[in-house]
């Protein structure tokens, strides 16, 4: 038998663990530096069909109707007139039982750790040594507690420091000059918008998202705005937990967000977005990076769960074929949806307005494009 050690109970984590437990060659253990599951409620996630097709195989399906949606289409607007655009038809690379899906952070997590044995999971487990000289791999914790595995998967997230132990040298992620604002926001407080899609609202070096995160009218509302911060500010994280902080960083939304949307915000967060530079590949065979640890990609193609599930998934594939390497094709795989997802970001920030005009009538053409979509969304939904 096979002991497998998890660090991090994400949801790159949870779901490996998921998977792994239903060979009875593995023992698996998570290690969770916090002291419970992350279950915050109103953080929404979007799932596309490339993951939904490797959920399905933990029986995903299950989750009710009711705690999760299916958008049709993704709209275009303008926020300096509110316009629509332009709108594109997410639902095309849907099946019957395969369909992009948006639903809370807190709804996915529940289920893939209802999906595991109770006692799999150890919390308050900081690492803070790796042996990996030894034939099995020893991790030492902060409270004392030493174990041994064969096999060492690290998911402990963008920020990993298990990384770190292993690479010998600090391998921080990279500030993207970007902040996010999230919230939660009811139907009712929504106008002039299709509840039924997802909403893109596209401004001056900023952006906004709107989308239901299940059938009860709740909708996740996130903005993220081109922002430079001091490398003191960056080291402060209480920063962002400081309410004259958020208060200015609303009032910088409010310039363009409308002021009906900014009023009827409700659990309002804002965070500093970074993004890894480059795969960090372990020197050990039997050691794995997964989820964010593995690449932490920028936001703007609503890939992050997705990836992670992706990765995961992968290296189950691996292990379960004795092989103990990801192939060349994961990184090509990663590397791409990044290059995509900073081309979105710069094209739905643009704030020249003879650009902008430009760009909004590409926009209205390409979406209308079966070829271009089929390349552009196709070779990541469809795989």
């Amino acid at each position: 038998m096979k002991n497998i050690a998890i660090i991090g109970a994400g949801i790159s984590g949870l779901y490996i663990a998921n998977l792994l437990s239903q060979n009875s060659n593995y023992k698996i253990t998570i290690y969770e530096k916090n002291s419970s599951v992350n279950l915050e409620k109103g953080y929404g996630i979007q799932l596309s069909v490339n993951s939904i097709k490797l959920l399905n195989q933990i029986n995903f399906q299950k989750i009710s109707v009711k705690d999760k949606f299916h958008p049709h289409k993704l709209d275009f607007y303008s926020l300096k007139n509110n316009k629509k655009i332009c709108d594109l038809d997410i639902s095309m690379f849907n099946s019957t039982d395969r369909k992009y899906t948006t639903l809370q952070r807190s709804t996915l997590i529940n289920f893939l750790k209802d999906g595991l044995h109770e006692n799999i999971i150890y919390y308050n487990k900081k690492v803070i040594k790796i042996n990996e000289e030894a034939e099995n791999k020893e991790v030492s914790f902060e409270d004392g507690l030493s174990v041994k595995c064969d096999y060492l998967i690290i998911s402990d997230g963008t920020f990993s420091k298990t990384k770190s132990l292993i690479a010998n040298k600090e391998t921080k992620p990279k500030y993207f000059n970007s902040i996010a604002l999230r919230a939660t926001i009811d139907q009712d407080a929504l106008k002039g918008i299709n509840p039924d899609n997802i909403s893109l609202f596209l401004g001056s070096n900023l952006h906004s998202v709107l989308y239901p995160v299940n059938s009860k009218g709740q909708f996740n509302f996130i903005t993220i705005f081109r922002k430079k911060l001091s490398t003191k500010e960056l080291s402060d994280y209480s920063l962002f937990e400081n309410k004259d902080f958020a208060a200015s960083i609303m009032s910088e939304i409010s310039k363009q967000v409308p002021t009906e949307t900014i009023n009827n915000l409700k659990s309002i967060k804002c965070f500093p977005i970074f993004v890894s530079s480059d795969v960090n590949e372990p020197k050990n065979k039997d050691t794995f990076i997964i989820g964010d640890a593995f690449f932490a990609l920028p936001p703007t193609f609503a890939q992050g769960a997705s990836q992670s599930i992706e990765v995961a998934h992968e290296l189950y594939k691996n292990l379960e074929n004795e092989k103990t390497q990801f192939n060349s094709e994961r990184i090509k795989r990663v590397r791409m949806i990044n290059m995509k997802s900073k081309l979105n970001y710069f094209a739905f920030h643009l704030s020249n307005p003879l650009i902008i005009w430009i760009r909004n009538l590409i926009m209205q053409k390409l979406v209308k494009n079966e070829k271009f979509i089929n390349s552009y969304l196709g070779k990541i939904y469809k795989d």
